[in-house]
């Protein structure tokens, strides 16, 4: 269990944080992937609600299955993560959930954020270039001064 965890210029490489309990915790300036890697770290149905990743290299990571609700992401390199079946929500009954995440200043390239729902989420100042959005709902997000690629917003509610 390392939530509420506090780490400040750590190298995680080859980790595996799936399943991990990292609930409020805190990383700052980590490097989660090795210069020339071909896969980042795997934080797969990790408990990530609240937890704060700032200036971060988080490229090739795999969040598939992360509860990411109200995660915040600021000035990481995401290029690449995989965020399939991660869940930005929290569902209160059949009809009604809250979104809650802050990414910004983030490189999202090649992000797999398919059939996501970021809905009333700070979005702003990332390089969406050639993320997947297919499927994904962003109504709401501040999405200002962003970078984007003009296929990545072909499938993407934004109403």
């Amino acid at each position: 269990d390392l939530s509420d965890s506090r780490f400040r210029r750590c190298r995680f490489y080859q980790c595996d944080f799936s399943h991990c309990q990292l609930q409020d915790a805190s990383f700052e300036d980590c490097s989660f992937i090795e210069s020339g890697a071909v896969e980042g770290c795997h934080f797969s149905y990790a408990d990530l609600r609240d937890a704060s990743f700032k200036a971060c290299r988080l490229s090739l990571a795999n969040f598939s299955g992360a509860n990411c609700f109200g995660i915040e992401f600021r000035e990481c390199d995401l290029k690449g993560a995989n965020f399939s079946r991660a869940r930005f929500y929290n569902q209160v009954s059949h009809k009604m959930y809250f979104c809650s995440a802050y990414i910004s200043g983030c490189n999202l390239a090649y992000t797999n954020l398919s059939g996501q729902c970021l809905e009333k989420c700070e979005l702003f100042e990332n390089n969406w270039s050639n993320a997947n959005l297919s499927g994904a709902s962003l109504m709401g997000s501040d999405l200002s001064r962003g970078t984007f690629s003009r296929d990545c917003w072909q499938q993407v509610n934004l109403r």
